[in-house]
């Protein structure tokens, strides 16, 4: 029985950052979610039991014996143990970060460390942040799309994350990890985590390009994740 992939965009940019990856997941007999996580990230904190429950509540449409494979990107890896313990009735048969921050072993995972609360704090107005591709020089963010109408969707789709989001943080559920997990690296700042991954066992790959590489390269990332759960 091939699963369903449930593809977990960062809070940060949005649902179109996995939709090329989920079309070519379907072509090869899978099924494939892209849950959206921007209205969990709308009003007061901690915004991890929206996060966790969107994710929930999209699968409700999804049988619930079908297994199912939790792909998390950038910032999303720091719910995917919220969100597997929120699908604790189902069937989790693996778990994939793709060029994503990890969650602590244990306890809890701050969204940001103080010295970068620091800098995120310059940049908030009135308690807001701008979008996250408006933290970036034009020529550099430019870089990461494979061409302008695609530029153009995921930057319009990105929201003014409250600063409380990244002031947060998220638990980490005891035995999350009750599944094989795997790490997908795409870019050198993510290299740590999955040098991370790596020492707590987790197969690794790596598919170079830039942080959002799975809309410039949607096939292949597509074979990765399926490459992956097979090794699991």
């Amino acid at each position: 029985m091939k699963p369903v992939f449930v593809l977990l965009h960062s809070p940060l940019v949005g649902p179109s950052t996995w939709l090329p990856v989920a079309g070519h997941l379907v072509s090869t007999g899978c099924q494939a979610r892209v849950p959206s996580l921007l209205d969990a990230c709308v009003g007061p904190p901690p915004y991890w039991p929206r996060i966790s429950a969107a994710v929930r509540d999209d699968l409700d449409s999804v049988p619930s014996g079908l297994p199912l494979v939790l792909v998390a990107h950038s910032n999303a890896g720091y719910f995917l143990p919220t969100i597997r313990a929120e699908l604790a009735h189902r069937r989790v048969i693996g778990s994939v970060f793709v060029d994503a921050a990890l969650p602590a072993r244990s306890g809890s995972t701050p969204v940001a460390s103080a010295e970068r609360l620091d800098l995120l704090r310059h940049r908030a107005v009135d308690g807001t942040m701008p979008r996250w591709t408006d933290w970036w020089d034009a020529a550099d963010v430019a870089a990461l799309f494979p061409d302008a109408r695609t530029g153009h969707a995921v930057i319009d789709e990105q929201p003014r994350l409250p600063l409380a989001y990244f002031e947060q943080d998220v638990p980490v559920p005891e035995g999350w990890d009750d599944h094989p997990c795997s790490y997908l690296l795409f870019s050198p700042p993510y290299e740590r985590y999955a040098a991370e991954a790596g020492r707590r066992g987790w197969r690794v790959a790596h598919l170079p390009g830039g942080h959002l590489h799975q809309i410039v390269d949607p096939e292949g990332t597509a074979r990765q994740l399926l490459e992956l759960v097979d090794a699991s």
